[in-house]
């Protein structure tokens, strides 16, 4: 079904969402795209499945939308849960995997990073969404929400874990030909509301992050979906 042009999967559970997800990026690995991943703890389980599915992503490349400044080995980097539940599970691993370095801090990492965006068209992007609303390191009224001429820029976080970062911006997000957010758990229902069947604003940046020239999907359990008008 669609909600306001946006293609809703409500799943019974988290293994279903999982699934859901894993079909998205094993679509994309298999066509070789430029795919954007995320972290969070809805999305371990999709990459370990993809993994199993579609082992050779040897013509697919590999980004992140947001990294906290730590480093590659920090249990909080969004890099070490997609190594460790998909990169090391692949038998071929991408042509590229252009990892978001954290530990240069938040405006040489976003600096780096803006760079080697230059001219990559992403065709596959994941996002999961804050209890805040928040989307990447995209966060409530915050000026990073404004920024239209860079496609990576450092983030301040308002929420836990404190820490700084470094994100896409919304026309590097809306610009990808697939934007998929994936959302587990009722402390997410609130948030997943806001975002699809109330009007956008600041207030919920997930609210502003569709794909202009392709497909929007939100994959959600039962429970993140509950408050969504059907």
């Amino acid at each position: 079904m669609t909600l306001d042009g946006v293609e809703l999967t409500v799943c019974d559970d988290t293994e279903q969402v999982a699934a859901a997800v894993a079909d998205e990026l094993v679509a994309a690995a298999r066509s070789g795209a430029a795919i954007a991943l995320t972290g969070g703890r809805s999305v371990g389980g999709a990459y370990e499945l993809a993994a199993e599915r579609e082992p050779d992503w040897s013509t697919a490349s590999v980004w992140w939308g947001d990294e906290r400044c730590v480093p590659p080995e920090d249990e909080r980097s969004n890099y070490r849960l997609a190594r460790e539940t998909l990169l090391e599970r692949l038998e071929a691993i991408p042509r590229e995997v252009q990892r978001i370095n954290g530990e240069l801090g938040p405006e040489e990492a976003a600096r780096e990073y803006d760079e080697l965006l230059r001219g990559v068209s992403l065709e596959l992007v994941l996002l999961g969404i804050g209890p805040d609303g928040h989307t990447a390191s995209l966060f409530p009224n915050q000026p990073t929400l404004d920024e239209r001429e860079r496609r990576a820029i450092p983030a301040e976080a308002t929420l836990e874990p404190f820490v700084d970062r470094v994100t896409l911006t919304l026309p590097v997000l809306c610009s990808s030909t697939k934007v998929v957010f994936v959302v587990t758990g009722d402390e997410k229902a609130e948030a997943v509301e806001r975002a699809f069947s109330r009007p956008p604003g600041p207030s919920t940046p997930a609210s502003l992050v569709r794909s202009t020239a392709g497909q929007t999907r939100l994959v959600a359990d039962v429970a993140a979906a509950a408050r969504l008008s059907r």
